[in-house]
């Protein structure tokens, strides 16, 4: 189980990672100004940028907890469910998310353990 204030901390612990509420009450967390995930904290779940293969298998192994997203899965977008979802999961899926968001430079930066 995650709280929505954890899922929004592992988001921001990213390399140069940002929150911005956008469309009322979502919160998209960012790099520069692409969304590799977003959700509103009231709801209880999150979306979280994957690849088409990843939404499958993932969706597949545990359908109470991942769905596809609404608007963004036929991208590969996934949905959390924050009460069933193993913390440890969700960092690496949102590191992963935020790899493929963020520019090549800081993911490489990242990876080698620099200033990113």
């Amino acid at each position: 189980m995650v709280s929505f204030d954890e899922f929004r901390a592992m988001g921001l612990a990213l390399p140069r990672a940002a929150e911005r509420v956008t469309w009322g009450t979502a919160v998209t967390l960012r790099v520069g100004e692409k969304i590799f995930a977003i959700g509103r904290p009231e709801s209880g779940e999150a979306s979280v940028k994957a690849s088409r293969e990843e939404q499958t298998a993932l969706v597949a192994a545990e359908p109470g907890v991942f769905s596809v997203a609404p608007y963004v899965g036929r991208f590969g977008w996934v949905q959390v469910a924050l009460d069933g979802v193993d913390p440890g999961e969700l960092r690496d899926l949102l590191t992963d998310a935020w790899r493929r968001t963020a520019p090549g430079r800081l993911v490489r930066e990242f990876d080698a353990g620099g200033p990113g």
